[in-house]
């Protein structure tokens, strides 16, 4: 195929709609028969998940802070491959990103490298001319950036609609191409860090179905197909998002992978990355299962809502004791986030409530009403680590409402071998907490735009680097 036909849905500001017009676009998009390919822009782990269920493909994230251009442009050809369209939901408002001063990690900065026109979505309540007015400052703050049309969300009426639209054709502003009524997208259920985790229970079939209609009865879906000149393309056995042979010929290398509704937040890319070096990636579920894969290289527990099932996970105890053996057995462990959370003595709740843990890093985590942490972080090694050597720099971010209440490396086995920094901030603190082959932090960090960090994860895996 050529050319993958591609938009991007942004928006002014954070709660216009952008995740419930992404999501209902591309329900309607299937169900016409076209084989969509979602993406999220930023270090989001909840949204790509409903995006994945409605699409039936993997949600990729792209993000100008962590990746570079040129991985994000490879990252897109290779998984549009034999898509018919491409739907790229933006993060919070276009030109919002890392950087105050440039379109540096922002929803913009996805639309020039993908050369991908900007559906603009915009809260119109209270609003006629002026409608007009913002959406001009927006398509003229870049003007690089090209916008295939205006959607009106909380649009109160026809004669609402009728003076938007005619405000946008007075200031030679793109058409209005939607105009959403109050109340006719589904309100999706959220949590602390968003939206709740999709699954069959709170995105059923019947949601989407009435999502897909709410967009089908006040979007007009044939404008923008014409308008991208979407066709559809024949079944083939050329997909490749999703390739799963090896690359190399040499013994597959076994990852256990944390998945179920405690540990869910990875990035599709890695495990892409991972495969395609010819790793076996093998689920396991702390929650349910009793004990861990047969032959596994190392384990992957990242972040989720250890949280909300501690009293599950504590109560599992054969499986804590053989996660805990694989680790005394010096191989690679590596806990991110959640997985942190769950690596440690134990977790402290809202509630009082404390349940023990695997008791593998030394601290106990505490849940907090308020946000620990939320933002960018670049890591730089200040030791050897399960992602490569002293000095190389990784970036991610961290969210989380969970903190430590102890310093893992007043036990001297553990020491810390990141060196975080914000951007624009010259402060520098000590993380990564590392013993042995074990590496637990809050950071998630992106690890498949740096090769030589995948590379260096699987070589300790098969038992090529001691640290």
């Amino acid at each position: 195929m050529g050319k993958c036909p591609r938009i991007v849905i942004a928006a002014a500001h954070s709660g216009s709609g952008k995740t419930s017009l992404a999501i209902s676009l591309t329900g309607a998009l299937c169900r016409r028969g076209y084989k969509v390919q979602t993406f999220k822009v930023g270090p989001d782990f909840l949204d790509p998940t409903y995006l994945a269920v409605v699409s039936g493909r993997p949600c990729y994230n792209l993000d100008g802070w962590m990746m570079n251009k040129e991985h994000i442009q490879n990252l897109f050809d290779r998984v549009t491959r034999d898509a018919d369209i491409a739907v790229v939901e933006g993060v919070m408002g276009l030109f919002d990103g890392s950087d105050v001063s440039t379109i540096q990690g922002s929803t913009a900065q996805i639309a020039e490298w993908l050369d991908a026109p900007v559906l603009l979505i915009v809260n119109s309540r209270g609003m006629s001319r002026s409608f007009a007015a913002l959406v001009k400052g927006f398509t003229s703050f870049e003007p690089q950036l090209k916008f295939i049309g205006v959607i009106a969300n909380h649009c109160g009426s026809q004669n609402h609609e009728n003076w938007l639209s005619a405000s946008l054709a007075a200031a030679g502003e793109p058409p209005l191409v939607g105009a959403i009524p109050s109340g006719a997208f589904v309100k999706l259920p959220g949590r602390h860090l968003g939206l709740v985790t999709a699954s069959e229970q709170n995105l059923t079939k019947s949601i989407i179905d009435d999502l897909s209609a709410a967009v089908e009865r006040h979007v007009s879906i044939d404008t923008l197909l014409q308008s991208l000149d979407v066709k559809k393309s024949f079944d083939s056995d050329e997909n490749q998002f999703l390739r799963t042979d090896p690359a190399v010929s040499s013994p597959r290398i076994r990852i256990g992978v944390a998945y179920d509704d405690a540990f869910h937040f990875y990035y599709q890319d890695f495990f892409d990355a991972l495969v395609a070096r010819g790793c076996e990636l093998v689920h396991f579920s702390p929650l349910a299962d009793k004990l861990l894969p047969d032959n596994l290289n190392g384990i992957y527990i990242g972040g989720g809502y250890p949280e909300v099932h501690a009293e599950a996970l504590a109560a599992n105890g054969e499986m804590l004791a053989s996660i805990r053996a694989f680790a005394a057995a010096g191989r690679p462990v590596y806990a991110e986030c959640g997985g942190l959370m769950y690596l440690s003595k134990g977790i402290e709740t809202n509630e009082g409530q404390f349940f023990a843990m695997l008791d593998i890093l030394p601290a106990r985590t505490k849940m907090s009403k308020r946000m620990i942490a939320l933002g960018y972080v670049e890591a730089r090694l200040s030791g050897d680590s399960l992602w490569g050597k002293k000095g190389d720099v990784g970036r991610g971010h961290e969210f989380h409402y969970s903190e430590l209440l102890d310093d893992p490396c007043s036990n001297s086995e553990w020491k810390p071998v990141y060196e975080l920094q914000k951007p624009r901030s010259s402060d520098i603190r000590a993380e990564g907490f590392q013993k042995g082959n074990i590496l637990a932090s809050y950071v998630h960090l992106y690890h498949s735009a740096r090769p030589a960090a995948v590379d260096c994860f699987i070589a300790s895996c098969a038992g090529n680097i001691s640290l």
